[in-house]
This record gives C-alpha cells, structure tokens and sequence, in this order.
C-alpha cells in the first residue's frame, strides 16, 4: 500500500480575472502563501519522502513551505502543468463573460473532449503516469505532487472511473486541497480529500 497525495496550488495574485492557464508571471497571492502553508502544516505531519511539482510558478510556490518542513528536494514534472486552453490570457476566469464575445463561441462545439483545449483523456494520463513515477520514487512511503485544478479532479474521476466530461461547477478540489490517492500495487484501491486551508478567510484572487 502506498499513496500519491494530488495537491492543488493556493490562490493566485489575478486582478484582472484573467485565465492565465500556462502563462509565466502569475504567482500566489498572501492568502495563496498562507493556503500553502496550511497544506504543508497538515502534509509535514504524513510519511513523505518525494516532493514534485508543476513547472509552474504557483505550484512552486504552494510546495515550498512543505519542503521547508521536511528538507524534502522540490522536483519538477512537467506532467502536472496546467491544462492548454485555447482561451488562455482572456478575462473569463471563473467562466466570467465567456459567452459574451462570439470569437469564442467556436472554442465550445465539442463540450465533451473539450474543443477549448486539452483533451480530458490525455490530461487523466498524464497526471496518473506522473503520480505513479511519484509513487514509485518514494519507495514505499508517502508523496506529494503539486498541481492545478482541473489535472486534479481528470485524474480523480479517470481513477474513479467516472465520466471525463463534467460540469466544472460540481468540482470538489479547493484552493489547496489535497486529493490523496491510495494504492494497493499499481492499482488505485481508494481516495480520499481534506481541505487543510478551509478555515483561512476568502481572497480576491483565482484558482486554476
């Protein structure tokens, strides 16, 4: 028995509501410092022994206090990044005036693969084949991988054999969460989900 522990990076610094997806330059906001904080106060206390992250700059951020606590070595996998998104630098985080400019309305004719970006399919693999190789470098032990919203919650319904497609409303994956996935061999046996940072006030930021 082993587990993967799918941790969602804290609040961005995004004034502007943009969804910002892959691009550099967006980092946590102080409520996303503190989410991270949190996650890492509640994942210190577990047997980690491998940390990995996201390339990108708020998922680096979120798993530094944890390597603090441990002196844990923070790796880098670039298959937890974010999703690609065809809509990526637009104002429409959150869903936001995203029907309001018919030059997107083209990006939504297949809801279903999603015709915006990133198929599900290969968002589900790539994360698992990531939380696999984490599983495996920590030997037994317990690790921690770094990442966005939507590679947490494509992993967690492709593990659960559930429908790729979804309603992005119905997300049970918070700023900061952590969605644990345990395995019995190669085999994912159960999951489960805490949100360490629920009790911190709301920001002004984004997630993603």
């Amino acid at each position: 028995m082993s587990t993967v522990h799918l941790l969602r990076h804290g609040e961005v610094h995004n004034p502007d509501g943009v969804l910002y997806g892959r691009l550099p330059g967006f980092r946590l906001s102080e409520l996303g410092e503190r989410q991270a904080q949190a996650a890492a106060d509640w994942l210190a206390a577990r047997d980690v022994a491998h940390l990995v992250a996201s390339p990108l700059e708020r998922a680096q951020q979120t798993a530094a206090p944890l390597a603090a606590a441990t002196g844990l070595e923070l790796h880098t996998d670039d298959r937890l990044i974010e999703a690609a998104s065809k809509l990526e630098g637009r104002p429409v985080a959150g869903g936001k005036n995203l029907l309001r400019d018919p030059g997107n309305w083209k990006y939504f004719l297949n809801p279903l693969r999603p015709s915006w970006g990133e198929p599900y399919t290969q968002i589900a693999e790539r994360v698992l084949a990531a939380a696999r190789a984490a599983r495996d470098a920590a030997g037994g032990r317990e690790a921690v991988c770094v990442t966005h919203q939507l590679p947490v919650v494509a992993a967690r319904r492709k593990a659960e054999g559930l429908r790729l497609a979804h309603d992005p409303r119905s997300r049970q994956c918070a700023l900061a969460s952590v969605t644990s996935l345990h395995f019995d061999g190669d085999t994912i046996v159960g999951i489960g989900y805490v949100e360490p940072a629920a009790r911190l006030p709301s920001g002004r930021g984004t997630g993603a």
